[in-house]
């Protein structure tokens, strides 16, 4: 199963699918339309048992550059309805959930910048393997917003809550070394090596029974279907409007 996007590259080989972000003219910036894109792609992967492993990469010089701040031509948009900005808002939270409850296993392949909403599609991967110059950084609070997305609880769950409020409030950035330490990426290698990595990981999982993968990950996608309960990302994008509104 292949399809056509704009700003995506998709390829199949076998029961792998490889995802590449396209838009390396721009370092992979997120937009509404790419994310539109992830959503509907990696929507379209549940119910398949055609699809057992999908690697998300960046095409170019990054893995992602965040999100594409020309999305916000200015800091308040009182013409348009609280609810629809709130709609637009949540694409990225959409599209990282998107990735989080896709049947097939998840691995993110990342290299050199992986910033902002960059970070938050990795680490809804269920594994991140890097090269040795990947960079995680999520530079939102300096700009004078919240981190959207579900970007937060995400990381609390993935390097506990100590490690991420430092990460988030001082967008500290952390190598590869200080990312695998920090458990938000299982890998790191050479650069040169990364693909071979990669390769290794989708192999691994491959060579393992079908149905004991699927039930494993359905494990966790439950645990994390129940944090979910007390979870209030659908209201980050309000949030950030509100901060951004008062900054206007």
């Amino acid at each position: 199963m292949t399809a056509s996007y704009e700003h995506l590259v998709v390829e199949q080989e076998g029961p792998l699918m490889r995802v590449w972000l396209d838009r390396p003219e721009v370092l992979n910036a997120l937009n509404d339309e790419i994310l539109v894109e992830i959503t509907d792609l990696f929507t379209g992967l549940q119910g398949t048992d055609e699809i057992r492993v999908v690697v998300l990469g960046g095409v170019g010089r990054c893995f992602s550059s965040g999100a594409d701040l020309r999305r916000f031509p200015g800091r308040t948009t009182p013409d348009v309805p609280l609810g629809r900005r709130r709609w637009r808002g949540n694409t990225g939270l959409r599209a990282a959930r998107a990735i989080a409850d896709a049947d097939p296993v998840t691995i993110a392949r990342t290299h050199s910048h992986v910033l902002g909403g960059g970070v938050v599609l990795a680490i809804s991967c269920d594994f991140r393997i890097g090269a040795d110059d990947t960079i995680l950084r999520l530079p939102e609070v300096e700009l004078g917003a919240p981190l959207p997305w579900g970007g937060t609880p995400l990381l609390i769950r993935e390097m506990g809550a100590s490690r991420a409020r430092e990460f988030v409030m001082f967008s500290t950035p952390l190598d590869a070394a200080q990312a695998r330490e920090a458990g938000l990426l299982h890998a790191v290698v050479p650069a040169a090596s990364l693909d071979a990595e990669v390769d290794a990981w989708v192999q691994r999982l491959l060579a393992l029974p079908e149905e004991s993968v699927a039930a494993t990950k359905q494990q966790f996608r439950r645990y994390a279907a129940v944090t979910r309960l007390a979870d209030l990302s659908e209201t980050d994008a309000e949030l950030g409007q509100r901060v951004t509104d008062r900054g206007a």
